[in-house]
């Protein structure tokens, strides 16, 4: 069974830094694409960055392009988003979520939620001004 935890999030200033990781289980990272999405109060779901478990072939949202790094350590079967210059528009409950490399590695730049079938439960991000 595929598992995902999210951890790391709270309440950050604006300018300031977060660093989110998720954990998987039940699945080898390297055969997998590993993405974070989030989603704001009243607000659909968006794509902020995902990352090839095979080759490390990253793409991001232009929202956070710049500000944003994704990274994995399969060793660890763990998923990272350090996310810095933080603005209020960032507040929302972030997830990460996996799906087969054989099914989403020509999507990865979509960002889409719909290509990605495994979610973790989230973590609450918030930006005060």
């Amino acid at each position: 069974e595929i598992q995902l935890v999210e951890s790391g999030g709270g309440l950050v200033q604006a300018g300031g830094s977060l660093n989110l990781s998720c954990t998987g289980s039940g699945f080898d990272f390297d055969d997998f694409a590993l993405a974070w999405f989030r989603q704001a109060p009243g607000k659909e779901c968006e794509g902020v960055s995902s990352i090839s478990g095979s080759d490390g072939v990253t793409y991001y949202a232009d929202s956070v392009k710049g500000r944003f790094t994704i990274s994995s350590d399969n060793a660890k079967n763990t998923v990272y988003l350090q996310m810095n210059n933080m603005v209020p528009e960032d507040t929302a409950v972030y997830y990460c979520a996996v799906e087969l490399l054989i099914l989403a590695e020509r999507k990865l730049w979509k960002l889409s939620p719909y290509d990605y079938e495994y979610w973790g439960r989230g973590t609450q991000v918030t930006v005060s001004s």
